[in-house]
């Protein structure tokens, strides 16, 4: 390995350019070597004024582009499957933002195919584990001193949906992060999700069932509840309540600059997850190019990311049906610890 590791970026769309700057301008100890997207002219945008990059619009061109050490997957969730499993045939480490793969089935077949080099070479992006708010409501849960958690009440909204956003997407591409955030939170896998669907909101698009609420039970015999709204008009919030047997603790509330004029007063609103989880995702990718120097992986692994699709495709089926679906894991793997 060289004085910097030599990263192919794949995909260079709203998160991939955003990696892509963030290991130019950001991260210490790594490059961007190769970068893949089936839009050339975005490719090239994306890396302008990097030198020494190569870009391609097939993605195993790039893993195989000189220099390349190891993979951050930014493509399209469907995307996702086909280039990790060309990643480990050629033995490289991976990030790959979530989903991991978007159904169960896609995800079993990654899980396998890394359990079966018999070592981890892949970080799934579940960026919230390394948010500050995050890390100090995960350390007061684990040290014990709010007792036992009895619920999570969870809010997720945006600003707007983009184009194409589908009502279950809601579920296995918003709620996703509510999945591996309340199951790392807790130390508990989800068992059953049931969810409600109110009338949508006038800023919804035609045929979107937005918001929803979703209710996940756990094997620990805690409730987490998750009010969705993607389409909410006025920002960006994410807010985590856990509720516990001798106290609560709240994180996402808005504490940023105040300013009082003209008789208001009022605080800026995030617009998008890149400003609001910034620092996040600046960790996440730290520790990532950290742990691979090493020669090491860390951080949310293949099994974080199969529990995510198995929770999030039963809340989609839950949603669909309006019934309450019993979710049911594979036997979880020894390199999973």
């Amino acid at each position: 390995m060289g004085d910097l590791l030599g990263v192919a970026v794949l995909g260079a769309g709203h998160m991939g350019a955003d990696h892509i700057r963030r290991l130019d301008r950001v991260v210490s100890g790594a490059r961007v070597a190769a970068v893949a997207d089936v839009d050339s002219a975005r490719a090239e945008e994306a890396v302008a004024g990097i030198a020494g990059v190569f870009t391609h619009t097939e993605a195993e061109a790039a893993l195989d582009a000189p220099g390349v050490e190891a993979v951050l997957i930014a493509s399209p969730g469907p995307a996702h499957e086909e280039a990790l499993l060309a990643a480990f045939a050629r033995g490289l480490p991976v990030l790959c933002e979530k989903p991991m793969v978007p159904d169960s089935a896609g995800a079993l077949r990654v899980l396998e195919a890394e359990t079966g080099l018999g070592r981890r070479l892949a970080q799934i992006g579940f960026m919230r584990r390394y948010d500050a708010e995050y890390r100090r409501l995960k350390a007061l849960l684990d040290d014990g001193r709010l007792g036992r958690p009895l619920m999570l009440h969870c809010t997720h909204r945006n600003v707007s949906s983009p184009p194409g956003f589908t009502s279950a997407m809601l579920i296995d591409s918003s709620v996703s992060h509510e999945i591996d955030a309340a199951r790392w939170l807790l130390g508990q896998e989800l068992t059953a999700v049931t969810v409600l669907r109110p009338r949508p909101s006038s800023g919804a698009p035609d045929g979107l069932a937005d918001p929803q609420f979703v209710l996940f039970e756990t094997d620990g015999g805690a409730l987490v509840d998750v009010e969705v709204f993607v389409n909410s008009g006025f920002g960006y919030q994410v807010r985590c309540e856990a509720v516990c047997e001798a106290g609560s603790a709240r994180i996402g509330d808005d504490h940023g600059m105040l300013v009082t004029a003209g008789g208001a007063a009022g605080t800026d609103v995030p617009q998008d997850y890149l400003v609001r989880f910034v620092d996040a995702y600046d960790r996440e990718v730290q520790a990532w190019v950290d742990a691979v120097r090493r020669g090491t992986v860390t951080g949310p692994s293949a099994w974080d990311g199969y529990a995510a699709a198995v929770v999030a495709e039963g809340g989609v089926r839950a949603s669909e049906t309006g019934t309450r679906v019993d979710v049911g894991l594979a036997p979880r793997p020894a390199l999973y610890g």
